[in-house]
């Protein structure tokens, strides 16, 4: 048995609006292990922007209340218990909605010569508020 031990990291504003914290969980390890897993703490109206996973992403919300949108579908919460599940390319953005925190297990594979996320651009105030 490994033990790892992580510290948590501030995702980047490149990436997200608002405070972001990541404690990794899993990540490919040279073993053909290609599966990525993190913890992800949201401030109150934190969020994504617009992205894909080629290996798709599942999201399992542990806390809070979490807003989750595809490219062209309603922005649509996410409970404590419930799993939104990304396929493979889906372009879309997660985060917490406007007050509350809220934590999720995000889960993604990274496919062989594929980047783990390919980031698009931030989700404007209106795409947010849009529920």
């Amino acid at each position: 048995m490994e033990v790892h031990r992580h510290e948590t990291i501030k995702n980047p504003p490149e990436w997200f609006t608002g405070d972001v914290w990541l404690d990794a969980v899993a990540a490919p390890n040279g073993t053909g292990q290609q599966a990525n897993a993190g913890i992800v703490r949201f401030a109150p109206g934190a969020r994504t922007a617009w992205h894909t996973h080629p290996g798709g992403q599942t999201l399992h919300v542990l806390e809070g209340i979490a807003l989750v949108q595809s490219r062209g579908g309603a922005v649509v919460e996410v409970r404590p218990g419930e799993t939104a599940v990304c396929p493979p390319g889906e372009e879309h953005w997660h985060g917490a909605a406007p007050d509350s925190f809220m934590t999720h297990l995000a889960v993604w594979d990274t496919l062989p010569g594929q980047p783990s996320a390919v980031w698009g651009n931030h989700v404007t105030d209106a795409e947010y508020g849009a529920r």
